[in-house]
């Protein structure tokens, strides 16, 4: 999947696969999450966020389900 790097202290890059709704997260620590179910509205949203931190805390991190992958 192809992600976006972004600037942020915690996360590295971000991806959406629109066929499956699948969000991905790249941290800075080279963990990478994957979450299910996450409207493609929701994803528009991330990357424009002030903050990617904290909008993957209060948005998606506990409002979906995810897995690591990496």
């Amino acid at each position: 999947m192809h992600r976006t790097q972004v600037a942020s202290s915690n996360i590295r890059s971000i991806g959406y696969d629109p066929a499956s709704s699948i969000l991905e997260v790249e941290f800075t620590s080279g963990d990478v999450y994957q979450y299910f179910n996450v409207p493609k509205h929701l994803y528009q949203q991330f990357l424009h966020a002030s903050s990617y931190g904290q909008f993957l805390n209060d948005y998606v991190k506990y409002n979906y389900r995810y897995q690591k992958v990496s």
